[in-house]
């Protein structure tokens, strides 16, 4: 994977490399699940708009068939999402990982809700009727006879394969090794790259940046230059001159007084 410039390189561990594989087995589940529900979803349709035919629940059949479309698109979505989870995981995107358990949770909680309604009353649970409607014992008779026999033994198998997967796979995300992998890497030294540019030497006012090479010394007897190759000036941008005469002009020393 790739990093941000300046932070070392990361190793993926292998408990997060397992976890996107698990969560690709469930998504790979979701489709399978999906196929098998559409391949049935018409004879459920059927037996229930006959078991509901004459009675208030008419459209029973219709509704049901509507909910499973829904469903199965549904199921669909998921699926593409866990994969992508999947990958963005591979890549230590922390607030994937965080989705993952969000949308993981979710998903655990549905899927192990249908195995146990599958595993303690199939669709529908109890005897009582209400008014012309038939029985639920009476419904679910009628489901098991027109259902394949191996359609309620399949989905039960997938749903807990894709349960035990789905847990498997939360649990790896929340391991110490994940946990360091999805920690956001502190940045570190970069030597110079070499041929790059340094920096250049602080300027002085009037001046370029272009840093000062040293020039060559001057002759015995050159007065020094100063900046800019004009000679030092006294204030007021007058040369220096002698005390009392014109600048430049030079006198002789006075004679002492009494003489």
């Amino acid at each position: 994977m790739v990093d941000a410039p300046g932070t070392p390189p990361r190793t993926r561990p292998g408990v997060v490399t397992l976890s996107s594989w698990l969560l690709i087995l469930v998504a790979a589940i979701q489709v399978l699940n999906l196929i098998v529900a559409l391949t049935v979803v018409g004879k459920i349709r059927d037996v229930l708009t006959d078991a509901y035919a004459g009675t208030s629940a008419e459209g029973a059949g219709d509704i049901a068939y509507a909910f499973s479309i829904i469903t199965a698109v549904v199921s669909l979505l998921i699926a593409a999402g866990l994969v992508v989870l999947a990958l963005l995981n591979n890549r230590g995107k922390n607030g994937s990982r965080i989705t993952t358990w969000v949308l993981g949770g979710i998903l655990f909680c549905c899927t192990g809700g249908g195995l146990l309604t599958g595993l303690t009353g199939g669709m529908t649970g109890g005897g009582n009727t209400t008014g012309d409607v038939p029985s639920s014992e009476e419904i679910q008779r009628r489901l098991e006879d027109a259902l394949p026999s191996w359609y309620t033994p399949v989905n039960l198998l997938l749903g807990l394969v894709a349960l035990l997967a789905l847990l498997a796979a939360l649990i790896l995300l929340a391991l110490p090794k994940a946990n360091e992998f999805f920690r956001k890497p502190k940045a570190g030294w970069e030597p110079p790259v070499p041929g790059g540019a340094y920096p250049a030497y602080p300027s002085h006012p009037g001046q370029s940046g272009d840093p000062a090479y040293p020039s060559d010394p001057p002759a015995p007897g050159t007065p020094p230059s100063t900046p800019g190759g004009q000679p030092p000036s006294a204030p007021g941008g007058q040369p220096p001159s002698a005390p009392g005469g014109q600048p430049g002009e030079r006198r002789d020393p006075e004679p002492p007084s009494g003489s």
